[in-house]
């Protein structure tokens, strides 16, 4: 038995008020899989390596894109520990720009040896459903497996956009295990907007 992370008991287990309990699936591919064809709509969009992105504007694309999505980790992150992360020279940062305005994120994590974690990936709502997120996942599987990588691995919630799973496994991703988060909602902290993600209550402490 893992006594770190001891597993969790079958049936319910309660959450106390105040805080999200978030249902993660983790994804992998052991190979590159076959390109996906482009699609007209992503014609004028542009990946642009993004080197020690400012961390304001970083967490305005990264709030841009996955508020509604209870992304929160690098809006709660402290700033030398997001910094140190973003000037790794493992950590590859990339924008997603649409004429002169960011559209999307990629950020891919080889701080493993023989591995790349696909950190962050996502578009803002807009793009979403135009093409922009397939011209950037073929963009994220080439540059990950231009590197001598066994293993390129990503995971998602069941907060995530409805169609993010899926897409995933299109792509090539193959679903090999399950965690359950349990944190503070950052909408109770001051962190995030109350009105975000609607689509996950917000129970707060009586």
């Amino acid at each position: 038995m893992d006594t770190v992370n001891p597993p969790l008991p079958d049936g319910y287990s309660a959450v106390p008020a105040g805080k999200i309990a978030n249902v993660v699936t983790c994804l992998e591919m052991l190979e590159k899989p076959p390109a996906k064809p482009a699609r007209p709509g992503e014609q004028g969009l542009t990946i642009e390596r993004w080197d020690r992105p400012d961390l304001g504007e970083y967490r305005a694309l990264f709030r841009a894109i996955g508020e509604e999505w209870m992304w929160f980790s690098r809006l709660v992150m402290p700033d030398e520990e997001l910094r140190a992360i973003l000037s790794h020279p493992e950590v590859h940062v990339y924008g997603l720009t649409d004429g002169g305005r960011r559209i999307g994120l990629l950020e891919l994590d080889f701080r493993t040896e023989g591995e790349c974690e696909l950190a962050f990936f996502g578009v803002v709502t807009d793009a979403i459903g135009q093409g922009a997120g397939r011209m950037l996942m073929n963009a994220a599987i080439d540059k990950a497996w231009a590197r001598p990588i066994r293993r390129f691995w990503v995971h998602t919630c069941h907060f995530d956009h409805p169609g993010a799973l899926s897409f995933y496994q299109r792509s090539g991703f193959r679903p090999y295990a399950f965690m359950v988060e349990v944190t503070d909602d950052p909408r109770l902290t001051g962190q995030m907007r109350r009105d975000a993600a609607l689509h996950v209550p917000l129970i707060e402490p009586r």
